[in-house]
């Protein structure tokens, strides 16, 4: 299946070529028939001399609609340049040309249109102009036919031009994961939400149960449809009408891709081969603000040049686009960039779900560099170091790969040394980014342990901020770091115990005779305190209250022999006891009452039934 789109000024007469090629007026819109001017995309579909059939995206001319042009070029095949032969070339007939360029458009036709109005040396001087235009894009030599919609002239000579610029177009491949940017949602009565698309990648089925990115909204297939006739299944490459089960028109625009669950995502960020049109009127800086067009999606973008402070007209370079609000593109995907005033450039997505890279570092420019050259293996590669660790269906979506072929890249690696299999034999761990994550941590703990050294271990959310991996990541490393022991919410070496200093244990053991006598215990730092508290030197009453831990357990064994048999205690009798002060009589029975010893029964503790 293929798709031709229209491009070219307003009013030179798209909409009626496709009327009279096809017999099917694209303008729908009663705004449209009412202004005669095509304001949104239109469809239809044409005949061509050897019985196939091709589909038709009609887009508007008028620069206050460009998005909605946009919205249409993304998916085409075949370009019908339209040029009136009264005006010639004029300002949308250079934008969209310049659009077709950045989408990687490179077959076409150009209609001559209205040919019936003017003379022969006028055609003559406009083709002339039309071909001078056409000379430095992928559309030079591509066929002209001088034509009219009123007259017939030149309509089958035009289709036939079509019929074998088609013949060089290489067919859609079924990738195995169908997508379908939607550039349309309406409800039928009886059928419910339907969508349309140019299907992109893979085939789609009734039954299918899709997702709706972004967002990952669950729907069904009900019906599929192309030219109004019923399909069981729609091979990619064909305009597809979509009856989904389970969503209403309300959770679907334009722009929204519609796929097999976990074969596409959404990125907020992505790599990219960035070039800045020849005819642009000014340089794009780093950190440009514009508006990213893909397919049919549309979101503002921030451009983060990688190596340079500007890229000039008609310069490419490598930079990171990051959006506003996500979009669903894959690698390889063609995007345009425009200004509020002007297409300004475009470029290729070479890969998403991008980490953020230092600016000039040349690592980093080689390994893209790497990317354009197409080996699986470097993109495999490539996604996997970003993240150090990766499940095979996430690597799958980052490189657009099919899943078993990227399975048995991921084998490749290991066998390679460059990765290890986790242990469930589904995520995968780049080895260098292992290497560098043990550095980290072991390098980090040291650090930790030198200026603590009677805390038991570092926070393992502080450790995992220090080896630079995400939550998954750092789950799925650190047990592959034998120097490394995790415990609860610490992380310590492997070989390492907390020990006092000398001087520590000397300020240690004065501080328990002091707490032993009742005295009043000389300072002491608080890692030291906690040391010995979890070392069982000494036990932490709470509030304040802390008892050396010999003493407490023979006042413990006393309070528990006052209540052998029965009866009960008051603080104040606890107290005497134990020659203590009401403070300390009341910690040492509250803290009981948490060991299970005792329990509260009223104002006295009596011995807990065991």
């Amino acid at each position: 299946m293929y798709v031709i789109g229209t491009a070219g000024h307003v009013d030179h007469g798209k909409s009626r070529l496709v009327e009279a090629l096809t017999g099917i007026d694209p303008d729908r819109l009663e705004e449209e028939k009412r202004r005669g001017m095509t304001i949104d995309l239109g469809f239809a579909w044409l005949t061509l001399p050897s019985g196939r059939t091709a589909s038709i995206v009609d887009v508007p001319g008028h620069e206050r609609f460009i998005k909605n042009m946009l919205a249409g070029a993304g998916g085409i095949d075949v370009a019908l340049l339209v040029v009136a032969a009264d005006d010639g070339v004029m300002p949308q007939t250079r934008e969209h040309l310049a659009i077709l360029h950045l989408l990687g458009v490179q077959r076409g036709v150009v209609a001559l249109t209205k040919c019936d109005l003017v003379d022969a040396d006028w055609i003559d001087m406009v083709e002339a102009d039309v071909r001078e235009l056409l000379a430095p894009t992928a559309l030079a030599g591509s066929p002209l036919v001088r034509c009219s919609s009123v007259t017939g002239l030149g309509l089958g000579e035009l289709r036939a031009a079509l019929d074998t610029t088609i013949d060089s177009v290489q067919p859609k491949r079924d990738r195995g994961r169908p997508r379908l940017p939607v550039d349309r949602v309406f409800t039928m009565a009886g059928f419910g939400t339907v969508v349309t698309g140019t299907l992109m990648d893979g085939a789609l089925r009734i039954g299918d149960e899709v997702e709706l990115l972004p967002g990952g909204l669950r729907a069904r297939v009900r019906g599929l449809q192309s030219h109004k006739e019923a399909l069981t299944c729609a091979p990619p490459g064909a305009r597809t009408a979509v009856n989904l089960a389970g969503v209403a028109k309300a959770d679907v625009r334009r722009g929204t891709v519609l796929a097999i669950p976990g074969s596409c995502a959404a990125t907020s960020v992505f790599d990219a081969q960035v070039t800045v049109l020849r005819a642009a009127p000014r340089p794009l800086p780093h950190n440009a603000r514009l508006t990213l067009h893909a397919f049919t999606a549309e979101a503002p973008a921030q451009l983060r040049l990688l190596d340079r402070d500007a890229l000039l007209p008609g310069e490419t370079a490598w930079a990171q686009i990051r959006l506003s609000e996500p979009v669903v593109v894959a690698r390889g995907d063609h995007f345009v960039l425009r200004t509020p005033d002007d297409t300004a450039g475009g470029g290729i997505v070479a890969r998403i779900d991008a980490p953020r890279h230092r600016r000039r570092d040349r690592a980093v420019l080689a390994r893209l560099e790497r990317l354009l050259e197409d080996s699986a293996m470097d993109h495999v590669a490539a996604a996997l170091s970003d993240a150090s660790t990766r499940s095979v269906d996430e690597l799958a979506v980052i490189t657009s790969l099919p899943r078993d072929e990227v399975r048995q890249l991921a084998d490749a690696l290991v066998a390679s040394g460059a990765a290890r299999w986790l242990a469930a034999g589904e995520r995968l761990v780049d080895v260098g980014a292992l290497a560098g994550a043990r550095e980290r941590a072991q390098s980090a703990l040291t650090a930790f342990h030198t200026r603590h050294p009677l805390r038991p271990g570092m926070p393992r959310e502080e450790l995992r901020a220090a080896t630079r991996l995400d939550a998954r990541a750092f789950d799925d490393v650190m047990p592959l770091v034998p120097e490394v022991v995790l415990e609860g919410g610490v992380a310590r070496l492997a070989d390492f115990t907390p020990r006092p200093t000398t001087e520590q244990r000397a300020a240690a053991d004065a501080w328990l005779r002091a707490l032993r006598a009742g005295t009043p215990p000389p300072p002491i730092d608080d890692d030291l305190r906690a040391y010995l508290v979890r070392n069982g030197e000494a036990v932490d009453a709470g509030g304040g209250v802390v008892f050396e831990a010999a003493h407490f357990a023979e006042m413990r064994a006393l309070v528990l022999e006052r209540l052998r048999g029965g009866g009960a205690i008051t603080v104040a009798e606890a107290r005497d006891l134990l020659g203590t002060n009401r403070r300390r009589a009341q910690a040492l029975l509250e803290l009981m009452d948490r060991l299970g010893d005792t329990r509260r029964a009223g104002d006295a503790h009596v011995a807990r039934d065991r």
